[in-house]
């Protein structure tokens, strides 16, 4: 067995992750496996495996919480922290600067160009999000139901998601020998080779660490721990006596947020687009759509996107106040990434005595199926916002809808690079707005 990793080691390499973490999560989680598994020999790859289809059963960014596994693998509690934390945090310092540049300059007529080009390509991305999940997770008849009602009833009835998670996992208890009769033994599955020998690793599937037993007593620490720091920001807002109700109001919404970010991101857009823009009227449908943008441009998990929100909630509710905008920012990011680390101190111990439990795994693919229903519904918000202009020949625009099929073939058929192509829509929006301008 090899020695393992001091803590400056580790705590150097997370650093490190936070800044080239894009790509999402699958470049993520590979850039993980690359160092991690085969280059320092840390853990090996059937425990990295172990981890991750863990981690994949929870709701929340699922590199994130992979990196805070590994880490309190490697470190217990501290390695897990700070692992999870600088996987987010300069993607959040990022998004605070790029969000200030946002406000401030937004107006000016030809950074808003920039930003038209960029809300079509973000359309497409969302449009190839919910093509590659649903390859993933419609496997049978029941699957593709779970997404069609899911469809019909965020997008037609308006109902909240959570309460659509909640109805698909209740029904998948009540139908799960016949879901399950149907299941596609070829599912895909997270799994690394593992032909290497287990004495090459520092940490093996053999490995027993003592940090990662379950003991009753840790867990009611860890729980108690997590309760204490979720009531601190509230204790606080009552302490400065600085509009509780809308404090509150964030909170809660964005810790309800956490918990219901099964498959990913994109999952849970449709929620927060339909609360925080339609209910609460915190931004409009066109910013949330620029926030999108941000979020794919800079590292880090692009649940990173509900920061943006945040900051504009504190902006706008606040009369354009840049301090309550950066505080917006920063309750948002601790209320979705605390669920994340309970999740993992407190469900890792007691989520191992699930693993090969099948009937827990079918109900989460009937949630990740009703997440492709979702995702469509997001999908025709956004492009509507985009197209839609009744002022305009026909009712919609020409370029956004021209450049969303672009974005949809140049993504999709001609595997151009994510990032890459967000800039070149930039570029193309400026250049759109030059040539009407001239």
């Amino acid at each position: 067995m090899l020695n393992g990793p001091t803590f400056k080691e580790a705590f150097l390499f997370w650093l490190k992750l936070g800044f080239i973490s894009f790509g999402g999560p699958a470049g993520q989680i590979s850039i993980m496996y690359e160092y991690l598994v085969e280059k320092k020999k840390w853990i090996s790859p059937g425990k990295f495996s172990h981890a991750l289809n863990y981690c994949m059963l929870l709701p929340g960014p699922e590199a994130q919480q992979l990196a805070t596994y590994t880490g309190w693998l490697l470190h217990g509690v501290r390695g897990g922290l700070a692992a999870g934390i600088l996987f987010f945090l300069p993607s959040m310092l990022i998004l605070l600067v790029l969000s200030i540049i946002y406000v401030t300059y937004g107006s000016l007529p030809w950074v808003k160009a920039i930003f038209d080009g960029l809300k079509p390509a973000i359309v497409a991305i969302v449009l190839l999000a919910m093509i590659k999940i649903g390859g993933r997770a419609l496997k049978n008849y029941f699957h593709y139901i779970a997404a069609v009602l899911s469809f019909i009833a965020i997008y037609i009835f308006n109902v909240s998601f959570p309460l659509i998670i909640l109805c698909v996992i209740l029904l998948s208890v009540i139908f799960i020998r016949y879901i399950r009769q149907h299941e596609n033994r070829n599912s895909e599955k997270h799994d690394f080779a593992s032909e290497a020998k287990p004495s090459e690793f520092y940490i093996s599937e053999s490995s027993v660490l003592p940090h990662t037993v379950f003991s009753v007593r840790n867990n009611v620490l860890f729980l108690l721990s997590g309760i204490i720091l979720w009531l601190a920001p509230f204790m606080f807002y009552r302490i400065l006596q600085s509009d509780t109700i809308f404090w509150d109001t964030l909170s809660f919404f964005f810790t309800k947020a956490a918990f219901v970010t099964f498959g990913g991101a994109y999952a849970v857009l449709p929620y927060v687009a339909q609360y925080s823009v339609e209910k609460l009227q915190w931004l409009n449908s066109l910013q949330m759509l620029d926030g999108l943008a941000l979020g794919e441009t800079t590292p880090g998990p692009l649940i990173m996107v509900l920061a943006f929100v945040g900051f504009m909630a504190g902006y706008n509710h606040f009369g354009g106040s840049m301090i309550m905008g950066a505080a917006g920012l920063g309750l948002t990011t601790y209320f979705t990434f605390l669920p994340c680390f309970l999740f993992i101190f407190i469900g890792a111990p007691l989520i191992e005595k699930t693993a090969g439990q099948n009937r827990i795994k079918a109900v989460l693919d009937m949630v990740t199926a009703s997440v492709v229903g979702v995702i469509l519904s997001l999908a025709i918000y956004l492009g509507k916002a985009v197209i839609i202009d009744p002022s305009a020949e026909f009712g919609v625009k020409f370029f956004p809808l021209l450049w969303i099929a672009i974005s949809v073939f140049a993504l999709y058929k001609l595997k151009v690079n994510m990032i890459l192509w967000i800039l070149v829509s930039g570029i193309a929006g400026l250049l759109w707005w030059l040539i009407i301008h001239t």
